[in-house]
């Protein structure tokens, strides 16, 4: 256990000392600095109560003669919990967020390296780029690309381009650009010794060392005087520049990486002066070798994208706003690639995904369930002591912007209670890395472990695809929530930004007034699996068992989003090819080697709809439901038929439908009539024997 120091922040905020079981200090970063200092010479790691002051105490530990057995933590408890309007109810939730604290971090993850040597690339009309690469020239290796004529500097301190780009791929350190030089004179041979202008009768070059077009009257005096350097060539065959970059600086207006998330080291700052100020002083760190984690992993065996040839869930390369995800296909199996370079970490692939095939690891699902049932525990244990029955709500939010957007509230709150609402006692903030990377595992889970409400806190930076995502995600919960008559649980909050905190004291206003549900269910003992679709059964098995109402007996129909459904079938299209069987990713679909029977087992299905287009006689389409747990589990046939037997041996070699369906297709054309017909209707070695008696 970790000792714990908690302040009320000079008296303003209302703690219990008997309820908390700490000593509660008033100024920690001033007066009782003592305190501080004190416990950094014992023998236990230390947990501190407040994050405003987060630099000094860290600078205290790092000049303590002692060295600290662990690095500090900080935890917030005064916007969220002791500066709201329900301060003095909210013990149990600052007793939970300390048990959070408390908690082992989560397991490290693999790297992903970058290497920058400061190669820049400037893109834009010449009279902003040329000065900026001026100024970035003496730390950086500066390249300009003019996509319009400008003045050039005499001296030739960096190279200069010109031309349209017609790609840009790439992520930081690696950074391929492809343009089309469009003048006949090339800046990169160039000397700009100005003969070229001199000697032109139509004035139609100046000091950008381009030829305006619609001025040249082609006299070609320019060609003479420039024979000696051959920059100029109006016959040009071969116009297409391809070059490397570390780093990429574009200034135009509309820029050529249209993806919503731009790879690191890509900053598109348009013609604002402020902007291309910021993009420049963020280009000048980003020299040297860097890393982040790998935030996904990626198990191709159970997923769904594509198989036999058939392509069937796009969801993660749909959703995906830096372009990493893209389709492969080897050997008619599909798969997906993604590139950890120009991930960003999101986590919106793990979130759609139906198989769990694409899992988000920063942390994983296991280590979020781990601390999301202690908040739970922690916060219903804290109430019974005070005799209550209240159960707690959860309040997702991205890590960065999520924590600015509740910290502005919780300040507004306390500086203007009659304006602005805090968060309620029984709401507690869970921060993550992205708001994205949560999906219906991880909120389902919550519900299981206590929690009456999941609320998912949108701050504005979230890409409209994850917004989309996270809302079809809620309402499938909902949905499956609904088909056990309970009422809606999951939830969404919009903040148009960071500091937009009027819808969300709205919300918390709403809430407050409202007061805490009921939980949904008694909480589980189970762990969440890093298997999203073990996690998914363990909990619908647990809500199934306390659902106020009962499941039909053909299931409860869900939106056409969901992961979970069966399959309809029309028996009298189905021939039993088993084209379905061999394209199912998921072994949900069987076959008999004995006899022609199609077998179905749902819980093995996600919906991915590959038989469905792999069907050719288009006999199958997806059903959206819920079945009970047992039901999900049975093997169920699908359709059967009647084997064909073999008119020469006997032996069984297709169904009755499909050689009465084979025969009626082919017994009109000649090619087909007399022996040939029955040739159909032998297995494939009878065949070929009664081929050699009859030329024989």
């Amino acid at each position: 256990m970790s000792q714990k120091l908690i302040c009320n922040c000079n008296g303003t905020m209302p703690l219990d000392s008997s309820k908390l079981g700490v000593k509660i200090h008033t100024a920690l970063c001033r007066q009782e600095l003592n305190s501080v200092v004190d416990a950094f010479n014992g023998d236990d790691s230390l947990i501190i109560a407040c994050t405003q002051e987060g630099a000094l105490f860290n600078e205290l530990a790092a000049q303590s003669e002692k060295p600290l057995i662990a690095p500090l933590r900080f935890v917030n408890i005064r916007e969220v919990a002791g500066w709201t309007q329900e301060a003095l109810s909210s013990s149990p939730k600052i007793a939970a967020l300390l048990a959070l604290a408390d908690m082992p971090e989560a397991d490290p993850v693999p790297v992903i390296n970058y290497e920058s040597q400061g190669r820049t690339l400037i893109i834009g009309a010449g009279e902003q780029a040329i000065p900026w690469a001026e100024q970035l020239g003496d730390v950086l290796e500066v390249s300009v690309l003019c996509t319009e004529p400008s003045p050039l500097p005499l001296s030739r301190d960096f190279p200069i381009y010109s031309g349209s780009t017609k790609s840009i791929e790439g992520y930081l350190g690696n950074f391929t650009v492809q343009w089309e030089l469009e003048n006949p004179i090339d800046p990169e041979m160039c000397t700009r010794c100005g003969a070229c202008v001199e000697v032109c009768p139509s004035g139609a070059i100046n000091d950008s060392f381009q030829i305006d077009l619609d001025k040249c009257k082609s006299h070609r005096k320019c060609i003479t005087a420039c024979a000696s350097i051959g920059a100029i060539n109006f016959d040009r065959v071969e116009r297409n520049r391809t070059a490397q970059f570390d780093l990429i600086l574009d200034l135009r207006s509309k820029t050529h990486m249209r993806m919503s998330q731009t790879p690191q080291g890509y900053f598109a700052p348009g013609t604002d002066p402020l902007e291309q100020s910021f993009a420049a002083n963020k280009l000048l760190s980003l020299v040297g070798e860097f890393e982040k984690p790998k935030y996904f992993a990626y198990n191709e065996k159970v997923c769904a994208h594509g198989r036999n040839g058939k392509v069937g869930c796009n969801a993660c390369i749909e959703v995906c706003s830096t372009a990493a995800i893209t389709s492969l296909f080897k050997n008619g199996q599909g798969t997906v690639e993604v590139n950890p370079n120009l991930c960003m970490g999101c986590g919106a692939c793990s979130t759609v995904c139906p198989s769990g095939a694409m899992r988000y690891n920063y942390p994983s699902v296991s280590h979020q369930g781990k601390e999301i049932k202690t908040l739970a525990n922690v916060f219903s244990q804290e109430c019974a002591k005070e005799n209550k029955s209240v159960s707690p709500a959860l309040l997702i939010h991205t890590l960065k912007a999520g924590t600015n957007l509740i910290d502005a509230l919780g300040r507004a709150a306390h500086l203007n209670p009659s304006r602005y609402e805090g968060l309620p006692s029984y709401l507690i903030p869970y921060g993550v890395e992205h708001i994205a990377s949560t999906g219906m595992d991880l909120w389902l889970g919550a519900l299981s472990y206590g929690f009456s409400e999941v609320y998912l806190l949108l701050s504005g930076e979230q890409d409209p695809a994850y917004q989309a995502a996270l809302q079809t995600q809620a309402e499938l919960c909902n949905a499956i929530l609904a088909a056990y008559g309970f009422e809606a649980r999951i939830s969404l909050i919009h903040a148009a930004a960071s500091d937009d905190i009027a819808p969300v004291s709205l919300a918390m206003g709403q809430l407050r007034q409202r007061g805490p549900l009921a939980a949904v269910c008694t909480p589980a003992t189970f762990g969440l699996n890093n298997q999203k679709r073990e996690t998914i059964e363990a909990v619908l098995g647990h809500l199934e068992k306390q659902a106020k109402t009962a499941l039909p007996e053909a299931g409860a129909p869900l939106p056409a989003s969901s992961l979970l459904g069966g399959l309809n079938i029309n028996k009298d299209a189905c021939t039993l090819c088993m084209s379905c069987v061999g394209s199912c990713p998921e072994g949900a679909l069987l076959d008999n080697p004995d006899e022609p029977k199609l077998s179905f087992i749902e819980k093995q299905c996600v919906q991915c709809g590959i038989c469905v287009t792999a069907c050719p006689e288009h006999a199958l389409s997806l059903m959206p439901r819920l079945l009970s747990v047992d039901q999900r589990k049975q093997r169920v046939n699908l359709n059967e038929t009647k084997p064909f037997h073999c008119i020469s041996c006997g032996k069984p070699f297709g169904t009755l439908k499909m050689v009465d369906l084979m025969l009626t297709k082919l017994g009109a054309h000649a090619a087909f009539s007399g022996p040939a017909m029955e040739r159909l209707k032998m297995c494939s070695d009878c065949r070929v024997v009664d081929m050699m008696k009859n030329e024989t």
